[in-house]
């Protein structure tokens, strides 16, 4: 036992030493927390109560230092916004194809109320699922009421057939009007590709296989392509309508096992690759995808799938340099105290690891085992900027101008002017503010020095008495995440 425990102090101090080697406290770090509606949190909520408790876990979550929400938003061919093509959600208002009482839309409130803590929101949407287990009845308006010869039934599930054409076209057409509707920052698809396998079932796509085959003679190659076909034209319908709009996934944890592939990870579990159909490394590849998120959510030292092998794994075959690489996190089965320094500080000494997102974020609400506390005070202590997406744009916008601190009815502000447009990407999106002492060194890598991160083009200076001095520089920051060098001004406070 002794020697174990020395082995693990050893270990953690390896790591600590790799982690200052970099920044022991990176300013740009992906920092992302899933919001469910499928565990029922908000089914049947009034709206007044549900907005409250948005903005409650907001607010918390945004302590813990979380700059990016994935929240979801179509679990099954529904939605929890206003649609034309899809019924209101049955997770939302209790019964499919009801509309909220009084009228509000979730997805437009959210985006608000991120955009307001500086937090990137994401869209989060399941493409093939129709129909979940407990729903009993659908919305005549439904896709599937439309036209049910599009569907197929596994596992007591009801999903869009994969190989037809004009289902693409259909989910397209349902990202399309996400985004050209919506302020959103990226499109989120999460592991359900082709579903999960049910033992001694198979996938019920023979004949479609025989009318689509496309000249494929193995299957499970055919199912791949179908599923390569969907994730390119996602990506081709997010560029055309706003070209800053990411498009990421978020895969299971394990690619292919070496067993099956000498390129694979030693592990020994089910496959994106075999199982699900899903070729997320062609993907990265391709750069169809902006991000990928794997969930690897076993512990370190897992037997079947260990934490450790998995990052490296994912750490070395992220292969292009556009694709950004965050840890798919799973907080009550693998973040307790006992990992969770171990995880964050090896995640943090990868070269292309550029952060982390929690399932499910009410761990995060709930404290768990005090994973809201350990980020608050160690991990997330100060802000971090999400990575810049340089492979969609790389140059950072206009500086701001006329800088000045003034009095004014509020109190001592800080204000300037900048160019901005909701249409115009390359233009200021938000500020960061930094603070320094007054004679000491601008150094913009050090995220100690943030102050705030808004969307305005003001800041309550903290006066008290006038008497010391400090140095308060400006940045703009783009879409893209790019940012500028900025615009100082000292003040007297």
């Amino acid at each position: 036992m002794r020697a174990k425990t020395i082995f693990l102090l050893l270990i953690t101090l390896l790591l600590t030493s790799a982690v200052n080697a970099r920044s022991r406290y990176p300013k740009r770090e992906f920092r992302g927390a899933w919001i469910q509606c499928v565990n029922g949190q908000f089914q049947g909520m009034p709206a007044e109560k549900m907005q409250q408790l948005l903005i409650r876990q907001l607010n918390s979550l945004q302590e813990a230092g979380i700059n990016a929400i994935i929240f979801q938003v179509r679990a099954e061919a529904d939605a929890l916004y206003k649609s034309s093509y899809e019924p209101w959600s049955r997770f939302l208002t209790g019964v499919q194809g009801r509309v909220p009482s009084p009228y509000w839309d979730p997805m437009q409130f959210m985006i608000d109320e991120c955009h307001k803590r500086g937090m990137e929101f994401h869209a989060w949407i399941n493409p093939y699922r129709a129909k979940t287990k407990g729903t009993v009845a659908l919305s005549p308006i439904h896709p599937y009421n439309r036209n049910p010869e599009r569907f197929v039934t596994y596992a007591g599930q009801l999903y869009f057939d994969p190989a037809l054409p004009e289902n693409r076209k259909y989910i397209c057409k349902i990202v399309r009007d996400i985004v050209t509707r919506y302020d959103v920052d990226a499109i989120h698809m999460d592991d359900y590709f082709y579903p999960y396998p049910n033992p001694g079932e198979d996938f019920p796509d023979n004949i479609s296989f025989a009318q689509y085959g496309r000249g494929y003679s193995n299957k499970a190659d055919w199912r791949r392509d179908n599923v390569n076909v969907l994730i390119k034209e996602i990506h081709e319908t997010v560029r055309e309508c706003k070209p800053w709009v990411k498009f990421g996934v978020s895969p299971f944890g394990i690619y292919r096992n070496k067993k099956n592939d000498p390129n694979g990870s030693d592990t020994r579990g089910l496959q994106n690759y075999d199982d699900l159909y899903a070729d997320v490394l062609l993907w990265a590849r391709k750069g169809w995808i902006d991000y990928n998120i794997p969930q690897v959510y076993w512990q370190i030292g897992h037997p079947a799938a260990d934490y450790i092998t998995l990052i490296q794994w994912w750490n070395k075959n992220a292969t292009r340099e556009g694709t950004h690489l965050y840890i798919g996190q799973n907080v009550a089965r693998t973040m307790k105290a006992d990992q969770l320094t171990r995880k964050m500080l090896y995640e943090r000494s990868l070269s292309k690891v550029k952060g982390n997102c929690f399932w499910p974020a009410n761990e995060i609400l709930w404290n768990n085992k005090g994973v809201a506390d350990s980020l608050k005070q160690n991990y997330h202590r100060y802000p971090a900027l999400i990575p810049a997406y340089t492979h969609l744009h790389n140059r950072a916008p206009q500086e701001v101008k006329k800088l000045k601190a003034e009095w004014t009815a509020q109190g001592y502000m800080l204000h300037w002017q900048a160019e901005q447009s909701k249409t115009n990407p390359e233009l200021a999106s938000y500020f960061v503010i930094y603070r320094f002492e007054n004679k000491e060194s601008v150094n913009l890598d050090d995220p100690s020095k943030i102050v705030a991160v808004t969307r305005e083009t003001n800041y309550l200076l903290p006066y008290d008495d006038g008497k010391r001095k400090y140095r308060y520089v400006v940045t703009a920051v783009d879409r893209f995440h790019n940012e500028n060098q900025g615009k100082s001004k000292k003040v007297k406070l």
